[in-house]
């Protein structure tokens, strides 16, 4: 089989292409370059972070030489192609409108099922590459069942990172390998070094982006006040978008008891912070769903996360006019708007939507 890997320099897309050549296949190296030379990168050209992030590493340049250097290692041709245009357009419009209306976006979620396994495949074919499946190194599992793909969660409950795949499709399913969703983190590392990858001793990448946000934002300070549950003001703040929901440290206001963001709000510019009962709630609405399995019932059980690091724990879904209504059994802390809620069924990825209300 012909397979076209996405390679990040990073060990698990390394990991993922050295296995799938081990196991006979013709497999093909290609990079994303998601900031040329224009728009945001020339302004942030000097201002680089200096720690590894998932989408923007201390150089991008750096990054594809990582990924050039180990497909040279593996034996396997390499391409790098320009998903710039689309990254703006579709990741860094949709960060910044969200962020500056005062939610929390992901945009892990939209750059996995828009940019990863669509744009980069995509312009892979146009550019005459050929192959028969695309791999990432992703830590989830894909089967076929009943003439339908299934998305499962991968064993390692550290590293699982279905949530962020829960808007892929079931034609991109078709399309796509996830070797490593079977193995635990250690383990690829463990088979990086016993092969010499030049990509075993690199770190994880550890976010979106590891710099300041207001670099990605390009917006002007905007002075607020920070207040607390009765509108008393207690401080002062340069821009909602500085904050998240649930935030305690860096919050700005010397407090006798800890202080929590538990509301942004554009309209009248205010951060509110309150004690922690105040960020506790048992209820969410989303919207926008994308479902992997429709679900049959209108009404149902599930167990869901609402963020990538959660484990998933135990709701009750309604579906109704296109609206996800979540209850959950337990309380949930610091649920933000813009975030994304996922379900699952077990093991089995289900779909979710963004969160609207909460």
């Amino acid at each position: 089989m012909k397979i076209l890997v996405g390679m990040s320099g990073g060990v698990d897309s390394s990991v993922t292409a050295m296995l799938l050549k081990e196991q006979g296949h013709e497999v093909i190296g290609a990079t994303m370059a998601i900031w040329g030379d224009r728009g945001v990168k020339e302004q942030l050209k000097n201002k680089l972070p200096q720690k590894h992030g998932a989408c923007l590493g201390p150089d991008e340049k750096e990054d594809i030489e990582s990924a050039r250097l180990v497909c040279k290692q593996i034996g396997i041709p390499f391409h790098v192609f320009d998903c710039a245009q689309q990254y703006e357009e579709i990741v860094l419009n949709n960060f910044r409108k969200e962020y500056l209306d005062g939610h929390t976006p992901n945009p892990c979620v939209w750059c996995n099922s828009l940019i990863k396994f669509n744009v980069l495949p995509n312009l892979a074919k146009k550019n005459g590459i050929e192959f028969d499946k695309f791999a990432t190194g992703h830590y989830a599992r894909i089967f076929e069942e009943k003439d339908k793909y299934i998305l499962k969660r991968g064993i390692d409950p550290k590293k699982d990172q279905s949530y962020f795949l829960y808007r892929l499709k079931q034609e991109q399913l078709s399309k796509i390998l996830m070797p490593l969703g079977g193995y635990s983190k250690e383990e690829i590392r463990a088979i990086a070094k016993e092969h010499n990858l030049l990509a075993a001793e690199k770190p994880d990448s550890q976010d979106f982006y590891a710099g300041d946000y207001n670099e990605l934002l390009g917006v002007e300070e905007k002075d607020g006040n920070i207040v607390d549950i009765n509108g008393k003001i207690l401080g002062r703040h340069k821009g909602i978008w500085n904050f998240t929901i649930g935030q305690r440290k860096g919050v700005g206001v010397s407090s006798t008891e800890p202080l929590y963001v538990i509301e942004l709000r554009k309209d009248s510019n205010e951060v509110v912070i309150g004690p922690k009962e105040k960020t506790m709630k048992n209820s969410l609405i989303a919207t926008d769903l994308s479902w992997i399995i429709e679900p049959t019932q209108k009404s149902f059980t599930a167990q869901a996360k609402i963020r990538s690091t959660q484990q998933p724990t135990e709701v009750n879904a309604t579906i109704d006019n296109g609206k996800l209504l979540v209850k959950f059994d337990d309380m949930q802390k610091s649920i933000a708007i813009g975030q994304s809620v996922v379900l699952y069924d077990g093991d089995t990825l289900l779909g979710g939507g963004v969160i609207t209300e909460a």
